[in-house]
């Protein structure tokens, strides 16, 4: 069997370094363009500028079609019967009053394709690992809780709470606690310590989750339960799943036609301190809420991301998760797809599960950790160079189409990343400085397209009217100890968009291909979360 693990550093020759180099260089060589046409020929800076804004105004409309139509179809799964959806799928016949329309062509699609093999509701385990360093009780039982209200058979769910040895007595205090306290409620329940430290191991939640994991399968051997029937979900300390959760990815599952070459993604939502945080942290936390409730509509680009599900037996296969990148949710997506020649899909689910923004005990710190996080996801670029070895260096058996497909999609996602928002705010700006005072046509030409470029961009703002409503809307209950006047805040803190579009997605994204280019990889550093009893002065703070 073929090695599907990224190389280690020292084990990284000239060609895949160039490819570690390439994200950089085409991400420069972007920004740098405005500059170079506006110089030297205005008629062309002018037609990529009014090409490139017209494209994102293209793109937007349709993000903000498929914003509307995930928040429907996200408020509408969350209301549904899962329970009984489940109910009809084991038996193949509708009784749930008033399902909806796709539940009886899912089941005549189940009896027609999948038959006598296929695994039923009841056959289902669901494994939930839960991974923790430092954290304190404070952020963890609220996510151990969160599982046990679940509208689910617990007794079908199997925890582990997968802690750190760097973590110190204090953290194994806290997962054994957590264990006797809640472990009876569940089909089985233990903590699983990762030691340190670890040969070849980069230090992050892969290796953690990978350890937990490998001790699951044995004690998923040891009880003779079948992998294929368990669905494993990686959780991280604040990660709290909706209470349909369970029930909605149960229902995908046994309705997938081939479920080991699948996993399955729940809408990542970051609104469990959304009232707490600071309002630059709020724009960025609604923003990637949204974001992600965007990708749920368009299957093609799903990734794994955070919180996801992937069935025991594809996880054996793939020797589990990368111990070796700090994106090890992401990068499990090219792992499997890797491993089975492209045989691999990503689900939706369409409930959420409930994320912290970033916040700490002061603002200054809670603008450093929100830039380190962005940082890390943007560490993604490190599976380009990993995609174009395994797809064209490494012999497989994927067609020619689906590896250019797939690696475009990849490579544009993380240009567009750290591009975008710098050309569509600045990219006017080289060709007006250069040629202002010019005689026409190349004067009006220049006076005249930071006018264009702002009345695309004033139709645009659409857009942000839309988050807006729909992030008012998503909202938990304001908490009693703020005013009225916090749900103002809640509007007006959107003036920070153009700031957090600059720093906390181009200038995060730079920053970490930069780093890839150099070859100073980029190490984990776990994102900070809180709960407001741990700060007495946190409200004078944030007021």
């Amino acid at each position: 069997m073929r090695s599907i693990e990224i190389p280690q550093p020292e084990d990284r020759d000239f060609k895949y370094r160039l490819f570690e180099i390439l994200p950089a260089t085409l991400t420069y060589l972007i920004l740098l363009l405005p500059v170079i046409l506006g110089k030297l020929s205005p008629k062309l800076a002018a037609y990529f500028i009014v090409g490139y804004l017209v494209l994102w105004f293209i793109r937007a409309i349709g993000l903000d079609i498929r914003s509307v139509q995930g928040w429907k179809t996200l408020n509408e799964h969350k209301k549904l019967p899962w329970a009984k959806l489940n109910k009809d799928l084991e038996k193949l016949s509708v009784s749930t009053p008033d399902p909806p329309k796709w539940h009886a062509r899912n089941l005549a699609r189940v009896e027609k394709y999948i038959g006598a093999e296929r695994i039923k509701p009841s056959d289902v385990y669901h494994a939930v690992i839960i991974a923790f360093w430092n954290e304190s009780r404070d952020v963890l039982e609220p996510t151990v809780q969160s599982v046990l209200d679940t509208d689910y058979d617990h007794k079908k769910i199997i925890l582990i709470l997968a802690y750190e040895q760097r973590g110190g007595p204090e953290i194994e205090a806290t997962a054994d606690a957590l264990v006797k306290k809640f472990g009876h409620h569940f089909y089985h329940a233990e903590a699983v310590m990762h030691p340190w430290p670890m040969t070849g191991e980069v230090i992050g939640k892969g290796g953690n989750v990978t350890f937990a994991g490998r001790r699951l399968q044995k004690y998923l051997e040891e009880q003779a339960i079948d992998p294929l029937r368990v669905l494993v979900t990686t959780l991280d300390s604040d990660n709290r799943p909706d209470k349909q959760y369970f029930g909605a990815l149960t229902y995908t599952y046994c309705s997938t036609e081939e479920p080991k070459h699948a996993s399955y993604q729940p809408v990542t939502m970051y609104l469990n301190n959304i009232w707490d945080a600071p309002a630059p942290m709020r724009v960025i936390a609604t923003g990637n809420s949204f974001w992600n409730v965007t990708l749920a509509m368009r299957q093609h680009m799903l990734r794994n991301f955070s919180a996801h599900a992937q069935p025991m037996a594809a996880l054996i296969d793939t020797d589990f998760w990368s111990v070796r990148t700090i994106v090890e949710d992401g990068h499990q997506y090219w792992r499997t797809w890797f491993r089975y020649d492209a045989k691999h899909e990503v689900f939706p689910i369409f409930v959420p599960i409930y994320q912290d923004a970033v916040l700490t005990d002061s603002y200054r710190r809670t603008l450093k950790m929100q830039f380190i996080q962005v940082r890390r996801w943007a560490w993604g670029c490190s599976d380009i160079p990993y995609f174009i070895n395994q797809a064209f260096f490494k012999i497989n058996n994927i067609p020619l189409h689906k590896k250019i497909a797939k690696g475009w999609r990849l490579l544009e996602g993380h240009l567009s990343w750290s591009t975008a928002p710098l050309i569509l705010l600045l990219a006017v700006y080289p060709t007006f400085l250069f040629h202002t005072s010019s005689p026409p046509p190349l004067g009006f030409l220049a006076n005249e397209l930071p006018q264009y470029a702002s009345n695309l961009q004033r139709v645009a703002m659409v857009g942000i009217l839309i988050s807006l409503y729909l992030s008012m809307r998503t909202l938990p209950p304001k908490p009693l100890r703020y005013k009225r006047h916090r749900t103002l805040w809640m509007i007006i803190q959107w003036v920070y968009l153009p700031v957090t579009s600059i720093v906390y997605s181009s200038a995060a994204a730079i920053y970490s291909q930069t780093r890839l280019a150099l070859g100073k990889y980029l190490g984990f550093i776990v994102t900070e979360k809180a709960t407001k009893s741990e700060r007495a002065a946190i409200s004078e703070l944030l007021k």
